[in-house]
């Protein structure tokens, strides 16, 4: 039955649920909790709206989607291809919950349960969760972590830029050292930059210095407008700033149409400092090399890396919690070269673009790995003279759990397959 606190149904409705409930397999917390340490390859599937997972979370599991009750049957072959993967359905208050996973049933899915005291009371009993806003009293999703003694990085949403996140979906990272503090990633916006900067203030008095752009997209860009006012010089790769010269005011719609009040003041401006292959900066004892390898994800991708203590700031060349995304102009075949330079480095911490700190055996997985595995199966549709429609079904089921999967394995398939047409 529902929590006590579920909201009132209708006579009918509360006759659909009964009949629904007896039908679909039940688990109670414990329940839940047994399966997940006996079967960790569960997939949990949240139908509430992104909306509700905005304000309250969800359960952190390791293999995790958000599937609207009113998208399921359209997104759920695509997020679990196996039918008789091990699959919990819930929601709030176990009222949609159970009619999902009668769906699923339906849909020929065999091993399908409904978690029947919901969300809240997960959530209540202080259980793991994961919040979609960390740090509800300031534009940033979550606040700074002390990476190493010196740097530090404020962990962006892994899913798309929204309202609610304040465009904060990607890492903005900063190095404090004794004569200034070197920022990677303007941030989305005006006024996300401008907590970004109250939260070093809290941590220093030296001023930032420089702002690095990491690449052209607007998470990385269009806050500069509120560095420059603050006398930062921003940095910036060849590559990028053509491409923002040439995207940069649409961008900029895009971003003012979703973020609304919270564009204000911001504006797009240009870099002021170009380099090419390598820019070196002596900032009193350290010394930090802005370096762009080779073509990875997006124009002119640019990292930072600190050679005497071992830690880079890769950008977007490194990815994982979250799946990375292929673009179109995205060369995955010279990506795969360029991690090689990447991983020469030696780094022994690596802070990605996006997902926390970690090293490169984790990157490595679920980015290079990614990518070979991607291009081999999409090798195989080409050299049978496959469809579009075929590579669109190759299996990612390796890599489905990692966040924005489900928005990212089909389009990235489809980029692949239309490249190596021609390669």
């Amino acid at each position: 039955m529902p929590p006590p606190e579920a909201p009132a149904v209708t006579q009918a409705a509360q006759g659909e649920l009964a009949a629904v409930n007896k039908r679909v397999p039940q688990l109670d917390t414990a329940g839940l909790l047994s399966q997940l340490k006996a079967q960790p390859t569960t997939v949990l599937i949240d139908v509430r709206t992104p909306a509700e997972l905005g304000l309250s979370g969800h359960i952190d599991a390791p293999f995790f989607f958000n599937l609207t009750r009113g998208q399921l049957e359209f997104q759920i072959e695509v997020a679990v291809p196996d039918k008789a993967t091990p699959i919990v359905v819930y929601c709030g208050v176990s009222q949609r919950s159970p009619l999902a996973a009668d769906t699923l049933i339906k849909l020929g899915y065999k091993n399908v349960k409904n978690y029947r005291d919901g969300y809240f009371n997960w959530q209540r009993a202080g259980l793991p969760v994961r919040l979609l806003d960390k740090a509800p009293a300031s534009f940033l999703y979550d606040l700074p972590q002390e990476v190493i003694p010196g740097v530090w990085s404020a962990i962006g949403a892994t899913a798309p830029g929204t309202y609610v996140n304040s465009g904060h979906n990607n890492n903005l990272s900063f190095v404090i050292t004794d004569d200034g503090v070197l920022v990677v990633n303007a941030g989305d916006n005006y006024l996300l930059a401008q907590s970004l900067h109250e939260e070093i203030k809290k941590r220093t008095q030296q001023p930032v210095k420089y702002v690095v752009l990491e690449n052209s997209q607007g998470h990385a860009m269009l806050g500069a407008n509120y560095w420059k006012e603050q006398g930062a010089t921003i940095i910036a790769h060849r590559d990028t700033a053509k491409q923002m010269e040439a995207t940069g005011y649409d961008v900029l719609a895009g971003m003012r149409n979703r973020a609304r009040d919270k564009a204000f003041k911001t504006e797009f401006v240009m870099p002021d400092t170009l380099y090419d292959d390598k820019l070196e900066l002596k900032m009193g004892s350290w010394n930090l090399q802005i370096l762009h390898l080779g073509p990875s994800h997006s124009h002119g991708d640019t990292m930072v890396w600190l050679p005497e203590k071992k830690l880079v700031i890769a950008g977007d060349t490194a990815f994982h919690i979250r799946m990375l995304p292929i673009f179109e102009d995205t060369d995955t075949a010279k990506w795969v070269e360029t991690w090689d330079t990447f991983e020469a480095l030696g780094a022994e911490i690596v802070i990605p673009g996006h997902g926390g700190p970690t090293d490169m055996a984790t990157v490595r997985k679920w980015t290079r790995d990614y990518l070979v595995h991607l291009r081999a199966k999409i090798a195989e549709v080409v050299k049978a003279g496959g469809s579009l429609d075929d590579a669109y079904q190759v299996d990612q089921s390796a890599y489905l759990h990692l966040h924005t999967a489900d928005e990212l394995a089909r389009s990235n398939a489809g980029r692949v397959f239309r490249a190596m047409e021609f390669e």
